[in-house]
């Protein structure tokens, strides 16, 4: 069973999703050529934005391994970016079954009333099995892995429910969705703090600059494919060790250029295909359950924060940030990583931020930053047990995606920088007993409160629901 669910998933998120689509579609009642319809689209999305995150990886790296070269940058932790995290994670026991042992939670939370979602963002479970594996490996102790995966989980489901109102509401097209994705969960946090505190300073809400403000007061400057155009232009240029060899690199760097503004004018196309291939199979998941859990309303659809990565806010504090993260990657003491095929995961940070800021993108730059700089520190530590598990994961089948170069330690932005990974990490593994006694109260005490929260907003809008009718 375990080899099976290897060979699925080592067919790679653009094919398992959308064979895993067309059959979801058809057991819950769509027509066969609708559900495969819906199935291809999600995997044209995701080649689509393969494509691009790689067309992004591919022209940034040049420019900015040379940037390390003439600056003389010694940073010790390589960046392995998210197909060496997704490697780790399910080529082990914990990654194999992550899938049903999740799925299976899920039901159960659904059926005690501790959830209203129900997660098919079956790919991304990757991020679960990332740090049972990490546990895994560090404590030799499977179990351990198991616990801190569907503890992971738990919260994530959590996050989800409390977060869905907010997404919605912000969102257009996005009724009855949430994003249970521990790494876009994760930052809600910061981003709570941080706004409220923000919020806090005299004079800060003049700022209050959304993606439609910044095109009305910046014109074509403020277009995301403007910017991407010009900070594209600028990190080649940086890349060059004198005048003369920007001068002579001027094509080179207009490419840069040119090829920064595709990627973000690229992205919020390509997202459309995920809303357009989900959207059957979401409607038909919510009713199909709605009617299995009459009692259970108000259910919302697990989906992929791929949905939402194309909004003009994300790309346009994405993109700023890389710069801005590389320069902190050097100058941060303490920090060993310098991201490089990381970037193009900077994207997800922010989908469950920008309900919270309202799209503001000062406050989502600032929260960006803090989070990033955090995340650093994160990758840091955590690169030992990454390169614990990528050295295992590739003597046992030889990925070339996890093999890490000699003399290097192994790291990723994607979820080995976030709260829950960190967190989860160090009270399963370091604190022992108590660690683990302390996340059971945690996840346990989040579960009965979303019921509680659930019940009262239920017995509210049933109220308001007699009130209208009188």
């Amino acid at each position: 069973m375990e080899e099976v669910f290897k060979y699925i998933i080592g067919l790679g998120a653009a094919v398992m999703m959308p064979v895993i689509f067309t059959i979801l579609g058809v057991c819950i009642g769509i027509k066969f050529a609708k559900a495969l319809k819906s199935g291809l689209l999600v995997g044209v999305g995701f080649v689509g934005l393969s494509v691009v995150t790689a067309l992004l990886t591919s022209s940034l790296g040049p420019a900015l391994s040379k940037m390390v070269e003439i600056y003389g940058l010694e940073l010790g932790i390589f960046d392995m970016g998210w197909p060496s995290a997704a490697a780790v994670a399910y080529n082990t026991s914990v990654g194999a079954f992550i899938i049903p042992v999740c799925l299976g939670v899920n039901i159960l939370m659904l059926v005690t009333k501790t959830t209203r979602t129900v997660n098919i963002d079956l790919w991304n479970y990757w991020h679960f099995a990332f740090i049972g594996a990490i546990v895994y490996f560090a404590s030799d102790n499977i179990y351990w892995g198991f616990f801190a995966a569907i503890i992971c989980y738990i919260i994530t489901l959590v996050m989800a429910d409390m977060t869905a109102p907010a997404f919605q509401k912000f969102y257009d097209k996005m009724d009855g969705i949430s994003i249970p994705q521990p790494f876009c969960q994760s930052f809600v946090p910061f981003a709570i703090v941080i706004n409220k505190l923000l919020d806090m300073i005299p004079g800060f809400d003049k700022l209050n600059i959304d993606s439609e403000g910044m095109k009305k007061k910046f014109g074509l400057m403020g277009e995301p494919l403007f910017l991407g155009i010009v900070i594209g232009c600028a990190i080649g240029a940086l890349g060059c060790g004198s005048w003369k060899e920007v001068v002579d690199s001027i094509p080179g760097i207009l490419g840069l250029g040119i090829k920064m503004g595709a990627v973000m004018e690229l992205i919020p196309r390509i997202t459309s295909l995920f809303i357009e291939g989900l959207k059957p199979i979401s409607d038909a998941t919510r009713e199909l359950i709605a009617k299995k859990y009459k009692s259970n309303t108000g259910l919302s659809i697990g989906m992929s924060p791929a949905l939402v990565i194309g909004h003009p806010t994300t790309l346009v504090v994405s993109l700023l940030l890389i710069p801005v993260t590389i320069f902190l990657a050097v100058i941060l003491p303490g920090n060993r990583f310098l991201p490089l095929a990381s970037l193009a995961g900077m994207f997800y940070l922010f989908p469950m931020i920008l309900p919270i800021t309202k799209g503001n993108v000062v406050k989502s730059f600032i929260i960006g930053l803090v989070a990033l700089i955090v995340g650093l520190y994160f990758v840091t530590e955590l690169a030992g047990f990454f390169t614990l598990a990528a050295k295992d994961v590739y003597a046992a089948t030889g990925d070339p995606t996890v093999n890490i170069p000699a003399g290097f330690e192994g790291g990723a932005l994607d979820f080995a920088s976030s709260l829950f990974c960190w967190g989860i990490f160090h009270l399963t593994y370091s604190l022992k007993i108590i660690g683990p006694a302390i996340l059971v109260v945690l996840a346990l005490g989040m579960a009965i409160y979303n019921r509680i929260r659930m019940n009262r907003n239920d017995a509210k809008a049933a109220l308001n629901s007699n009130s209208n009718k009188e």
